[in-house]
């Protein structure tokens, strides 16, 4: 048996195993006569079939069970081992030829990553205190929703919501068949409504008005059909509507806006925090060039693709192309990956990063509340599952990594309106 390794990039190996009969031929041996013992045919006692029967009537595919066998142990015991793989190894070619054995693995070796200084890495960060103006007009929205609709005899204003069957046009004012949109709902109250608000101002169900929108360049002509108007009624602030929108944490409108604005400062916290880390992993990522194991590429998009089915149900389309969609997440799975081997080396890097089990608790204190369960519940059920653990200390590992990195980084504090513009900046560069 030999194995021989070639470098194909820095980071990615070809893995060459070769072997041939007279290595294979004690497992075979013991294959034959464990299966020798199994096997029951017809005119024999069981466990005393002929062993050259055996061979003749099943000994291919007896060989090539164990030759699998062999490859995995190999890989295993001697592959792994010395290399450490990432990333799903690919067995690119296997062969069994004339007594000759040769099997081609790809994979991925841990990149070195050299950190660049962290105190040049410039990350914004928006700090938003909720105003009483904006709890007002939150009240206002919840009103709203929680209120009804009424159909009414009455004109089309800024504050309607009509009901209308839309058809449209040709350039003589001509009908269009088969362009009808029947029953089509329209909020004037949105700013995507205003044309038709310019257009149906002051009309009542039962008009039929006809008007042009441009867009872009390009004009459209329509029909419109006016088959109702509706006057929004607004819930009413009462004790009843005040519990319930509080669950029952308010009793009056001081108190329920307090409430609101609670909720709101929590959103907005959790929002910066989250827009944080998403900034540190790309500025991180932009600030390192280095390259990522294929394997580990494919085992990124491998997972998008779970994910994707996990959002359908269980199931993907029969139309979906998995190759194309692999092919358009290349450039994210590489970033991906890349972030993956930084939070590695930050973790290995920041060495009072420790896992304490307080650290566990707080984590699954939070989980148990998201999920309605009891936190002896919650520990029970990842104590039976230990990669389900894993998995839960590498997300605290990781919420520590960023903790760290408030201090390490330089960080720029933003209004919400000055944060927005800066996002909108860079969107704009990328494209």
């Amino acid at each position: 048996m030999n194995i021989s390794v070639k470098d194909l990039t820095s980071v990615d190996k070809e893995v060459t195993i070769k072997a041939n009969r007279e290595d294979l031929q004690p497992k075979f041996d013991k294959a034959f006569k464990r299966y020798q013992a199994q096997i029951t045919m017809p005119g024999f006692r069981p466990g005393k079939v002929p062993l050259g029967l055996v061979k003749k009537r099943f000994g291919n595919d007896i060989e090539i069970e164990e030759i699998n066998k062999y490859v995995q142990e190999v890989f295993e015991n001697k592959i792994a081992e010395e290399h450490n793989p990432v990333g799903e190894a690919q067995m690119v070619d296997f062969q069994w030829e004339n007594d000759e054995l040769e099997v081609i693995f790809k994979i991925g070796a841990k990149p070195e990553v050299e950190l660049a200084e962290l105190s040049k890495i410039k990350v914004n960060k928006m700090v938003h205190d909720v105003s009483d103006e904006e709890v007002d007009e939150e009240l206002e929205r919840t009103l709203e929703r929680e209120g009804n609709w009424e159909v009414v005899d009455g004109k089309i204003d800024k504050e309607s919501k009509v009901t209308a069957d839309v058809v449209s046009l040709d350039d003589d004012g001509n009908v269009v068949e088969d362009e009808a949109d029947n029953d089509q709902t329209i909020d004037m109250r949105q700013d995507a409504a205003k044309d038709f608000l310019k257009a149906l101002k002051g009309k009542k169900a039962g008009d039929v008005v006809d008007m042009k929108l441009e867009e872009d360049g390009e004009k459209d002509h329509f029909r419109v059909t006016v088959k109702t108007v509706q006057k929004l009624n607004k819930a009413e602030l009462n004790e009843e509507f005040i519990a319930k929108n509080s669950n029952g944490e308010a009793s009056n409108e001081d108190e329920f806006k307090s409430f609101l604005k609670s909720k709101m400062q929590q959103y907005y916290d959790q929002s910066a925090e989250d827009m944080f880390r998403s900034g540190v992993v790309e500025a991180l990522t932009d600030a390192h060039e280095f390259e990522v194991p294929v394997a580990f590429v494919e085992q990124v998009k491998s997972s998008y693709v779970s994910q994707l089915q996990q959002q359908m149900g269980g199931n993907l389309p029969e139309t979906f192309d998995e190759n194309s969609y692999r092919e358009e997440m290349t450039e994210q799975a590489v970033r991906e990956a890349r972030w993956y081997f930084i939070s590695q080396k930050l973790q290995e890097t920041f060495e009072d990063i420790e896992i304490k089990p307080e650290d566990i608790d707080e984590f699954l204190s939070v989980e148990a509340v998201r999920y309605g369960a009891t936190l002896d519940q919650l520990k029970g059920y990842y104590a039976q599952n230990p990669s389900m653990l894993e998995q839960l200390r590498s997300s605290i590992r990781e919420n520590k990594v960023f903790e760290k990195l408030q201090d390490e980084v330089k960080i720029k504090e933003l209004d919400k309106d000055a944060f927005r513009k800066e996002q909108e900046k860079k969107s704009k560069a990328k494209k």
